[in-house]
């Protein structure tokens, strides 16, 4: 956990990967975990709290849905030490479609799945009201681009506030172009938490109307 030094407004719970089934306990050291960390210590602001949550075990594991018992748990306990103060959502692979299935929490604003692992079906009535942005390395072999934009399309129709990015030269473990996924992150979850204007190529994003808005390029260097 990563508190800010005068007092807490918003928090944003960091929810790393997985595998589809896996009971063994998540380690400090474990790889989905790790790659989390800097992405969380960016995400770091004046009252803003950090949480990167490691999950109890690796695998999704349903029908238990494991992280999603996890993530339940952290929202319940932020909540309880911060009653109303905003939660921004970060998640990637399994950890987005974590992100994605607790995003009906009341105190949840909105959320952003990178590379998420979205299958068929998967459910999006709960981001209602929320703000989503989505990220998607176009040289991905883990999990699949053109669900997460089915996804995006679906998630539209239950809210204005969507964009969906292809990171350009970039695969799943968001390595290549590090410095961009960071920032890119880091924009979408300060500029919903009010902290600086929303960045100009996700409101533009926003703004278009399905599907433009949700396929656009991450092209250069975003600083």
């Amino acid at each position: 956990m990563l508190k800010p030094p005068a007092g807490t407004n918003a928090v944003v719970l960091v929810l790393h990967g997985g595998r589809e089934r896996g009971t063994e306990p998540v380690r400090r050291h474990n790889l989905a975990y790790l790659r989390m960390v800097p992405l969380a210590r960016a995400l770091r602001a004046p009252g803003v709290e950090v949480w990167n949550l490691r999950y109890r075990v690796r695998g999704w594991n349903a029908p238990s849905l494991d992280p999603v018992q996890d993530a339940r748990w952290a929202l319940d306990k932020i909540a309880e030490l911060h009653p109303g103060k905003p939660i921004v959502l970060v998640g990637h692979s399994m950890g987005g479609r974590t992100a994605l299935r607790v995003a009906g929490h009341p105190d949840v604003v909105a959320v952003c799945a990178l590379a998420p692992w979205i299958v068929p079906g998967e459910p999006f009535e709960q981001l209602r009201g929320r703000a989503l942005l989505i990220a998607h390395g176009d040289q991905e072999r883990m999990t699949d681009p053109a669900k997460s934009l089915w996804f995006a399309r679906q998630a539209k129709t239950v809210t204005d506030r969507v964009a969906r990015f292809n990171v350009e030269g970039d695969g799943h473990a968001m390595l290549r172009r590090a410095r961009d996924w960071t920032r890119l992150v880091v924009d979408f979850v300060h500029g919903e938490l009010g902290l600086e204007p929303v960045a100009p190529d996700i409101a533009n994003a926003m703004r278009e109307a399905s599907p433009r808005g949700l396929d656009v390029p991450l092209g250069g260097s975003r600083g």
